[in-house]
C-alpha cells in the first residue's frame, strides 16, 4: 500500500485511512506561511522541508470567531462545530488529501472549499472526511485558507505595494492551492487534467469566485456549486459581500485608524488575536469579495453572465428550505415603494401578482422564493443565450431530515449525503438515508470524472438519469427518499422576476 509519496517540496508520509486501502495526508503545506511580511500578501511558494513530513495531523485553522457553541440552541453547534479547541493561527495554508492506495494512476481530483461565509469554517469538520469518495477512485483534496479580515482586508498601502495582487487573498489561496494540485497531484495518482472543483455555501460561491477569473482557464476541468447564492429575486445584496476597491479600501483605512495603527508595516506586527478580536466587533460585520480589477474584473456573482469565464460543466443545488427570499415591505406603501425600485416602468405588473391584502404575512406567502433555485434558472436562461454548450445539472435537496429538533432540509445539511459521511452525525438515520447519501455520491463522482453525472453506481447498476437542466424542458433532479428527476415548474411571479433581473444585468 502506497503510504509515502515525493512532492515538489519533499516527501509526505500519510497514514491509513478507516479502509485502509486509502491512505490520508493532512496538514501538507502548499504555501509559506501567511505571516509577518506575508500578512495581507498573495500565497507565498512554500520552502522545502528536510527528511519526511509524517501528515497525520490537520494543521491549524484559520483564525476566526469560535464557532463551538451551545448544541441545545445552536443547529450547527450539534452538527459540527462540536470542538472549541482546534488549534487556530495565522499559519492556516495547508491541505489534505485522501487517495486510493493500490497505486493506480490518472484518478479524477475533487478540489474542496470549504463554506462559513468566508468568516468561519475548516476542513477539520467530520462532514467533509473524503474516505468514501475515494473509495471509488477519486483523490480528494480539501483545502485552506485565509477568512475575514486576514483574507479579505484591502488597504491602499497594500494596492500600492503589490499592484499585481491587492486583495481577495482567501480567494488566491484557493487558487494557490488549486495550482499546487495541478503540479504535485499525479504523485498520489491523480490526473493533473481532471481537475473537478467544488464547494457548498461560501465555498460554493467561492468555486463562482474562481470561474470567474481568467487566470484560471485550464486550472479545472468542472465545477460544483453546492447552496451558492449568486443572483437575487427582489434585488437584495447577495454573493459574497462585494464591494469596490474604492469601498473597500476605505473599510481598511478605517480598520487600520481602529488598531491604532498608520502604516502597513505597523499593522502586520499587531498579534493575529488582536486584529480577529477587532474584526468580528461592530461595526466591520462581514469581509469579502473587492473588485480587484486583477483577480477579478466583476462581481463573482456574475459569473454566469460572461463569455470570458471558465467555460465547463457546471453543477448546481440547494435545498429545499434555505434562502427564502419574500419582498422587503409590509404596508402596501412600502410593496409599491419596492415595486418601482425593482422594475421601474413594470413595477404595475410586479403589483399584480400580489392580490390579497398587503400585510406582511401575505406578502410573504405570495412572493416567496428560492434564491439558489432563482440564480440556477438565471445561469441557465444566459447559457443558453450565450450559445454556451457545456452543460448545467441542477438539483433539490428534499430529504427528510430525522432528529429532535425536527429541522427539515436546513441549510447544510446536505453535506453528510455527498460526501457519505452519515455515520458520523449524531442524527437517526436510517436505512433510507443511506441508500440515498451512496446515490448522491456516485452521481457525483460520476460528474467528477467525466462532468455528467449519469452512468452506473458503485455496484454497477445503471442510475436513473439525471437530465440537463434547459429552459425548453426543465427538469432537475430531486433527493427526496431517493432520486427522482423531476419537471421544474415555474410561477407567473417567478418567471417575470426572472425576465425582469435578466433585462437590468
Amino acid at each position: 500500500m502506497i503510504r509515502r509519496v515525493k512532492v515538489e517540496n519533499g516527501w509526505v508520509r500519510g497514514i491509513p485511512a478507516a479502509d485502509p486501502r486509502i491512505t490520508s495526508y493532512k496538514g501538507i503545506p502548499f504555501a509559506a506561511k501567511p505571516i509577518g511580511e506575508n500578512r495581507w500578501r498573495a500565497p507565498q511558494p512554500c520552502p522545502d522541508w528536510e527528511g519526511e513530513l509524517f501528515a497525520a495531523e490537520f494543521g491549524p485553522i484559520a483564525m476566526q470567531a469560535n464557532c463551538a457553541g451551545d448544541p441545545a440552541k445552536d443547529i450547527y453547534a450539534r452538527e459540527w462545530a462540536v470542538d472549541a479547541e482546534l488549534p487556530m493561527s495565522e499559519d492556516c495554508l495547508y491541505l489534505n488529501v485522501w487517495a486510493p492506495a493500490d497505486g493506480r494512476k490518472d484518478m479524477p481530483v475533487y478540489v474542496w472549499y470549504f463554506g462559513g461565509g468566508l468568516q468561519v469554517g475548516n476542513t477539520t469538520e467530520m462532514e467533509f472526511d473524503g474516505e468514501r469518495l475515494a473509495r471509488r477512485g477519486i483523490v480528494v483534496v480539501t483545502v485552506g485558507y485565509r477568512l475575514n479580515a486576514f483574507g479579505f482586508l484591502c488597504h491602499p498601502e497594500i494596492t500600492a505595494q503589490q499592484p499585481e495582487a491587492p486583495a481577495n487573498f482567501g480567494f488566491l489561496d484557493q487558487q494557490c492551492a488549486t495550482r499546487w494540485v495541478k503540479r504535485n497531484i499525479a504523485a498520489f495518482g491523480g490526473d493533473p487534467e481532471n481537475i473537478t472543483i467544488g464547494g457548498q455555501s461560501a465555498g460554493g460561491m467561492s468555486v463562482c469566485a474562481q470561474m470567474s477569473c481568467e487566470q484560471n482557464k485550464g486550472l479545472f476541468q468542472r465545477a460544483i456549486v453546492e447552496s451558492g447564492a449568486f443572483a437575487p429575486p427582489y434585488g437584495m445584496k447577495l454573493g459574497l459581500f462585494p464591494k469596490t476597491m474604492a469601498e473597500a479600501e476605505a473599510q481598511g483605512v478605517r480598520f487600520f485608524e481602529a488598531l491604532g495603527v498608520k502604516t502597513l508595516e505597523e499593522a502586520r506586527k499587531i498579534d493575529a488575536r488582536t486584529i480577529e478580536d477587532l474584526s468580528l466587533s461592530w461595526p466591520w460585520g462581514c469581509w469579502g469579495e473587492a473588485v480587484d480589477g486583477v483577480f477579478n474584473t466583476y462581481r463573482s456573482g456574475e459569473w454566469y453572465l460572461h463569455e470570458n469565464r471558465v467555460q465547463c460543466p457546471v453543477m448546481l443545488g440547494q435545498t429545499s428550505t434555505e434562502f427564502t427570499a419574500a419582498p422587503m415591505a409590509k404596508t402596501d406603501e412600502e410593496l409599491q415603494a419596492m415595486a418601482r425600485e425593482l422594475c421601474g416602468e413594470d413595477a404595475e405588473k410586479l403589483l399584480s401578482f400580489f392580490t390579497r391584502p398587503a400585510t406582511e404575512e401575505s406578502i410573504a406567502r405570495e412572493g416567496m422564493q428560492h434564491s439558489i433555485g432563482f440564480a440556477i434558472r438565471a445561469a441557465a436562461r444566459k447559457k443558453e443565450e450565450m450559445g454556451i454548450q457545456q452543460p448545467l445539472y441542477a438539483y433539490n435537496f428534499d430529504a427528510e431530515i430525522p432528529g429532535w429538533d425536527h429541522p427539515g432540509t436546513f441549510h447544510s445539511v446536505d453535506l453528510w449525503f455527498f460526501f457519505e459521511t452519515l455515520a458520523k452525525c449524531w442524527r437517526p438515520f436510517t436505512g433510507k438515508h443511506y441508500d440515498l447519501a451512496r446515490q448522491m455520491c456516485d452521481y457525483w463522482v460520476n460528474f467528477i470524472r467525466t462532468g455528467d453525472p449519469n452512468g452506473t453506481d458503485s455496484q454497477g447498476n445503471t442510475l436513473p438519469l439525471w437530465p440537463e437542466l434547459r429552459t425548453d424542458e426543465p427538469a432537475w433532479m430531486v433527493f427526496g427518499d431517493s432520486a427522482a428527476p423531476q419537471r421544474w415548474e415555474m410561477s407567473g411571479l417567478e418567471a417575470f422576476l426572472l425576465d425582469t433581473y435578466l433585462k437590468n444585468c
